[in-house]
């Protein structure tokens, strides 16, 4: 028994480390493009605008520019990327992701809790279809973005105000785990002594069983801040100009849409 909770207890940390590994690292600018897609130019005058209005409102609208999010669907990839990123601030959750997946040729714009509100679901698909969507088609991705991302700011402008930029925080990823980490061996001791050491981890065939995985895919869900297939192409990341102080420690919480061309 103690030979099967061991194995179980790897194979968890492993699945929630790679889980982790598989969504981009924290980007210090608001427009990320991994794939060149934009040039630097482009990038510029685009930060140069979200900089601007996250210091006067403090909603942080982040353009993330992938080749890929694999298999994994778009919308709940980029609501996991926002969260796992703090886009926007703790407390307010007023963070805009509009994440492009060019391989894909799929594009999804994720609200923060803060302005679903402001920013609904029919709003964002109206902007996917009409701003982004054929700019897209034309082959015009930064008229795409620029029209995309104005929009947005029409709807939340005015939302919330700026505060004093908080500091990032230090150890937050590695806090959440040794929570998980916790978490996980105090169900598994619970269970083992209230079936006295009669719970089935690994079944007869090696296989484990459906509740274990359900368990484990339950905590990292909740828990790992991310997952998907994080395909990236070269540097990531335009020059900012200056004045992002990064992201503020938003959360998300399902609302938006997404769209092809």
């Amino acid at each position: 028994m103690f030979k099967k909770l061991i194995l179980f207890f790897c194979l968890t940390l492993y699945t929630l480390f790679a889980f982790g590994q598989q969504l981009p690292e924290k980007s210090n600018t608001l427009v990320t493009d991994y794939t060149n897609t934009l040039s630097e130019a482009e990038q510029q005058q685009l930060e140069h605008k979200l900089v601007a209005f996250d210091d006067s409102t403090s909603t942080q609208i982040a353009v993330v520019i992938l080749k890929s999010v694999g298999d994994y669907d778009i919308n709940d990839y980029a609501q996991r990327l926002g969260r796992a990123w703090g886009i926007g601030q703790k407390g307010k959750n007023n963070g805009v992701v509009l994440l492009v997946a060019i391989g894909d040729r799929k594009v999804s714009i994720q609200t923060g809790y803060g302005v679903e509100a402001v920013l609904p679901d029919i709003v964002t698909h109206e902007i996917i279809q009409n701003d982004i969507r054929p700019n897209f088609i034309a082959g015009n991705y930064y008229a795409g973005l620029d029209a995309g991302t104005n929009d947005i700011i029409k709807y939340v402008k005015g939302e919330y105000k700026a505060d004093k930029k908080p500091q990032q925080q230090q150890g937050k990823n590695v806090g959440n785990i040794a929570i998980l980490i916790i978490i996980i061996v105090v169900i598994l001791i619970i269970v083992f002594r209230g079936r006295g050491g009669g719970g089935q981890i690994i079944d007869s065939r090696g296989g484990a069983s459906p509740f274990w995985w359900f368990l484990g895919g339950a905590m990292l869900g909740r828990g790992s801040g991310g997952w998907g297939g994080f395909s990236g192409g070269s540097d990531g990341g335009g020059d900012s100009g200056g004045g992002f102080g990064g992201f503020g420690g938003g959360d998300f919480g399902g609302g938006g849409s997404s769209g092809s061309w």
